[in-house]
């Protein structure tokens, strides 16, 4: 086996997941898009493509979750 500093990568297939949003967080989410939209002037960008950001984000912002996802890796 080679000696390379880049471990192997992780999985990369995508997983589709479908969820229902209540019509209060679907209009939420459709205006943090337009405000996404003019700082970023980013015309393209859909719902679809900041969803999984921001859960990412989220989950990366939460402290007990990231003690709790080290923990597990141990």
């Amino acid at each position: 086996m080679a000696d390379l500093k880049l471990p192997k990568l992780p999985e990369r297939t995508p997983v589709k997941l479908t969820v229902a949003l209540s019509p209060q967080l679907h209009t939420d989410l459709v205006r943090y898009l337009d405000l996404y939209r003019t700082a970023y002037d980013d015309t393209t960008a859909t719902a679809a493509d900041l969803i999984p950001a921001m859960l990412e984000f989220f989950l990366d912002s939460d402290r007990a979750f990231r003690i709790a996802r080290r923990r597990s890796a141990e």
